[in-house]
């Protein structure tokens, strides 16, 4: 049986490497001869899938009986640029691994508005504060950028951030907050009271003129002189005119109600990794405010669970990411933790084309990515995705992408991760144009369409399932 598993993925691997190959030609492709080419695609399953053993055995578990008595969460994070920050793709795979093993929360998700920039559509963030923010693609950085690969920032203590799970999907039980060496700088809340403050002010009186009026007669009707009417309204003469108004300058005092929101803090339970608030109600929304004992509040991240068994799909991305911003930063492997992965997906490779990285040069830093995570996570098992197909000036081959796509199946067995082909599944380099014009790409021939991510996460959560139906095929065969 072992000989026969071998010998399928030997094949399987061979027909993508040599199909890569043919399409690392540096030619001009936008061409009539191409855009009426039909490519026939053969949807890939995961490449070395014994690499995912333990997360399968995970999946197998929560769909038996014995696991609807205890809390069974399986997480898988998934990792990269600009497609994964605005959760198309990774929404997709979402639903569908949700549907199929339950659902156990939205998982992470990160203020992107308040940092300024795009985000997910379904968790909504707003706040009377502003904020600063840190990237892990930008120059201005800071040590703290963790988790989110964004850093949110503030001193001021007079914030409030709403967090509202707009779908009923997403309400939750638990909320935990990722902070910089697990700070304990935030509260929440679920409720505001009023509080009335009463104080005594001026009494203001008007006077509306009326035809006739003079500044005596005025000031005769209030008891106030001339001189100090005329310096309430900063009048330089005695002429005045109907239809104006008058301030009248009085000691009297009158009371005034000044009403303010405060927030009641909940209380607030912490582990190794994060503090966290837990109700035994579903919430759709609650409040995150600062902890006045510090001066400084920095926010990486927010994980959102419920009590349901079934897949947390944390997704994490930055517009412009490659492996190596996030190698930059200690911290975004060290806060890892706080998901407990079980998995972790892997999607890079666009960006560091476009800037021209040699083959070795990303595979470097892909190593480096996964040694990173693993020296903090010893147990997390990952796979990796090849970057999708895309075009330089909308014409020219992307012949990086091909490449790196190459030189990561060479490494599935040699660094124990399984290989998600989404290179080949998207049609290669061949495809692109006769994806644009489904659609699916977008007319810069690099960014997909909303439908092109969603049959990428489609296919993602295709892959995976598959993968998980033949390890039980396999292991009942061993069995028997």
């Amino acid at each position: 049986m072992n000989k026969i598993f071998f010998t399928i993925g030997f094949l399987l691997i061979f027909t993508t490497v040599k199909a890569q190959i043919i399409d690392s030609v540096d030619v001009e492709i936008d061409s009539v001869l191409v855009d009426t080419t039909t490519i026939n695609t053969v949807e890939m399953a995961l490449i070395n899938p014994d690499a995912l053993i333990c997360f399968y055995e995970k999946l197998a578990q929560i769909e038996t009986e014995a696991a609807q008595t205890v809390n069974q969460k399986v997480n898988i994070v998934h990792i990269g640029d600009s497609h994964i920050q605005a959760d198309l793709m990774t929404n997709t795979v979402r639903e569908k691994l949700q549907e199929q093993f339950g659902n156990a929360g939205r998982g992470l998700v990160f203020p992107y508005n308040l940092a300024k920039t795009n985000g997910p559509w379904d968790v909504r963030f707003s706040s009377n504060g502003s904020f600063l923010n840190f990237r892990n693609v930008s120059p201005l950085s800071s040590a703290n950028i963790g988790l989110s690969g964004i850093l949110l920032q503030t001193k001021n203590k007079e914030f409030a951030i709403e967090i509202n799970a707009k779908e009923p999907d997403n309400y939750f039980n638990t909320i935990k907050i990722i902070t910089p060496n697990n700070e304990a700088s935030f509260h929440l809340a679920t409720a505001k009271k009023e509080v009335i403050f009463e104080s005594e002010v001026p009494r203001s009186i008007v006077h509306k003129i009326k035809s006739g009026d003079v500044l005596g007669s005025i000031a005769n009707k209030y008891n106030v002189s001339i001189v100090a009417l005329k310096k309430a309204n900063g009048l330089k003469s005695n002429n005045i005119r109907a239809g104006k108004t008058l301030k009248i300058p009085t000691n009297e005092k009158q009371k005034r109600s000044v009403s303010r929101a405060e927030f009641i803090p909940l209380e607030i339970q912490k582990d190794a990794f994060s503090h966290f608030y837990s109700s035994d109600d579903l919430l759709d929304k609650i409040y995150l405010i600062p902890n006045n004992a510090f001066t400084e509040f920095e926010l990486n991240g927010l994980v959102l669970e419920n009590n349901t068994n079934g897949i947390l799909y944390h997704s994490i991305g930055v517009n412009g990411a490659k492996y190596s911003d996030y190698n930059k930063y200690p911290l975004f492997f060290e806060q890892l933790k706080a998901l407990h992965p079980d998995v972790l997906v892997l999607s890079f490779g666009t960006n560091e084309s476009f800037d021209h990285m040699k083959t070795e040069d990303f595979i470097a830093q892909l190593d480096l990515f996964i040694s990173n995570a693993r020296k903090a996570n010893p147990f997390v098992e990952i796979i990796v995705s090849t970057p999708p197909p895309s075009l330089f000036k909308r014409k020219y081959r992307n012949n990086f992408v091909a490449d790196y796509s190459e030189k990561i199946i060479e490494l599935a067995f040699s660094r124990r991760v399984a290989v998600w082909d989404l290179y080949t599944d998207m049609g290669g380099l061949k495809g692109v144009n006769v994806n644009a014009k489904a659609g699916i790409i977008g007319k810069d021939k690099v960014h997909y369409s909303k439908l092109g991510y969603e049959k990428q996460g489609k296919l993602l959560a295709k892959a995976i399932t598959e993968g998980f139906q033949n390890y039980k095929i396999s292991k009942v065969t061993i069995n028997e």
